[in-house]
């Protein structure tokens, strides 16, 4: 691939997930990263700081998304009703080729401690940052903090179920289905 072709973040991207899958996130190098993306060195330290962070391309993004939808929610919403709105906007951003690499970044994920520590930080950071967003719409602190950790779950089993091969199901109708369950699964815990 020529050095000038457009779409270098996402050619970064795609060769990090592939050396991850061939030799794992241990051995793989930026220098090798690059050079499969056709490259250099300092074009892959213009668009992330580290190979940690390829995994986490787009999480500001999503975080955002996720804090517009509850800013936005009307002003009666209930906190879990806010945070819906926050997942129905993050669902309905996600694209195939989210769908098509999430095995490549799970794999990689569990491959290293480190990757899997970093994800920990990533779900407390979106996590936090739903809660502020709660708590400036009046929201106390501990019903915040427990609505964004019900509204994260909801997703990260939504996202579960639309990764499925043969799944047909839109990730937005799935991340609904899996949010009125656990709403409900609350009811059944008072």
């Amino acid at each position: 691939m020529p050095r000038w072709e457009p779409h270098a973040r996402e050619r970064l991207v795609a060769a990090a997930l592939l050396l991850f899958g061939e030799q794992g996130y241990d051995r793989t190098t930026v220098a090798q990263i690059a050079d499969r993306a056709g490259l250099t060195k300092s074009t892959f330290f213009r668009h992330f700081p580290d190979k940690r962070d390829v995994l986490a391309a787009g999480q500001e993004r999503l975080t955002g998304l996720l804090v517009e939808g509850v800013a936005a929610a009307p002003p009666d919403a209930t906190p879990l009703v806010a945070v819906a709105e926050g997942l129905q906007r993050v669902a309905a951003s996600m694209t195939e080729l989210n769908r098509a690499i999430a095995p490549s970044v799970q794999a990689a994920i569990a491959s290293s401690a480190e990757l899997q520590a970093r994800d920990q930080l990533k779900h407390v950071g979106m996590a936090a940052a739903v809660a502020s967003a709660l708590h400036d719409r009046g929201v106390p602190e501990a019903a915040a903090a427990m609505a964004a950790e019900v509204g994260l779950l909801a997703f990260r089993d939504a996202f579960a179920a639309w990764v499925e091969p043969g799944n047909t199901t839109g990730l937005p109708e799935l991340t609904a289905d899996a949010f009125a369950r656990l709403r409900t699964a609350l009811r059944e815990l008072a």
